[in-house]
């Protein structure tokens, strides 16, 4: 009975199937869904490194842009003519220690490309005026009177004619050397200034004279002074005598901004005058017209107001005449 039993069961288990094949359908589902994912994933990527790619040209192009607009025109600081430290090939004023006794040994126009008497374009019109006072009313007292004007130096200045009263000129045996008027009036009066003059031997402007002491005559003397650094310069006072008087003054600048002030001691507004070359060197006449009594002063100071390079940048002054 017992193995009868026995016998059924293993028939019935027999008949039963084993186990159930195991499907492979969700598995081909998640790797289907997978490879969506990544390909959506790379066009993302995509996207995003297209965008970054062009906001960089964009950067770039306005980089570009804003550094070709600043270097349209030269700054001041700027290499302007190709030679160290911003000096221009071919200027001639000095860019190193003055010599022996205060002179420059350097000579020779100072003007690189220019003939000798062409002058390079200059920021300031060709004279600039300071309009004189209104004539005081008839039958009143005389009042102080004042204009500045600026032209172009000449080529040659004959000291002797130009100041009939008193003139006086600086440089012709260094830095420290001037010639005056001999029997002159003696109104010119050198103030000083700040900063250490120089001799210099190269301006393009000569001038000679035939009445001066201690130097009798000189028949054309390139000669003249200059002191460097902003803030640095000349002053001269002028006395009054109680009538009009011009003043010729003969100065110039050399890769710099000078300022000419004028003002009259017994007070009023200054009267200013500038002269600028960055690149160079440049000359001017500055007439100055007043009318003062006696024991005033018409009061001169010609300063370099802003240097265009680290070598010496400087106001330079040849000679001043009175009539």
């Amino acid at each position: 009975m017992a193995d009868e039993d026995r016998t059924r069961a293993q028939s019935r288990a027999g008949s039963e199937p084993t186990s159930r094949p195991a499907s492979h359908r969700p598995h081909a589902v998640d790797a289907a869904q997978t490879r969506s994912a990544l390909r959506r994933l790379a066009r993302a990527r995509r996207r995003r490194r297209w965008a970054l790619e062009g906001i960089a040209a964009l950067v770039c192009l306005i980089v570009l842009g804003s550094y070709l607009g600043t270097r349209a025109a030269p700054e001041p600081g700027d290499d302007p003519g190709g030679g160290p430290g911003g000096v221009p090939a071919g200027a001639a004023r000095p860019t190193g220690l003055p010599a022996a006794e205060g002179r420059t040994n350097e000579a020779g126009p100072a003007t690189p490309g220019l003939r000798p008497r062409e002058r390079p374009p200059s920021p300031e019109p060709s004279s600039a005026s300071a309009p004189a006072p209104p004539a005081p009313p008839v039958g009143s007292p005389a009042a102080a009177a004042l204009s500045v004007s600026r032209a172009e130096a000449p080529a040659e200045i004959d000291l002797s004619a130009v100041g009939t009263r008193d003139w006086m000129h600086w440089g012709l045996r260094g830095g420290n050397s001037t010639v005056r008027k001999r029997s002159g009036s003696g109104e010119i009066v050198d103030a000083g200034g700040k900063g250490d003059r120089v001799g210099w031997d190269g301006n393009q402007e000569v001038v000679r004279w035939s009445d001066g002491a201690p130097e009798r005559s000189a028949g054309g003397s390139p000669d003249g002074v200059y002191t460097c650094g902003v803030g640095n310069g000349f002053s001269l006072a002028i006395a009054g005598s109680g009538e009009p008087r011009t003043v010729q003054l003969y100065a110039g600048i050399w890769m710099a901004r000078g300022r000419l002030d004028a003002r009259l001691s017994t007070g009023g507004p200054v009267s200013t005058v500038r002269l600028e070359d960055p690149y160079t060197s440049q000359s001017a006449q500055f007439t100055i017209r007043f009318d003062l009594p006696r024991g005033a002063r018409l009061v001169l100071t010609w300063t370099v107001e802003k240097v265009f390079t680290p070598h010496c940048g400087n106001v330079g002054l040849q000679a001043v005449a009175l009539r």
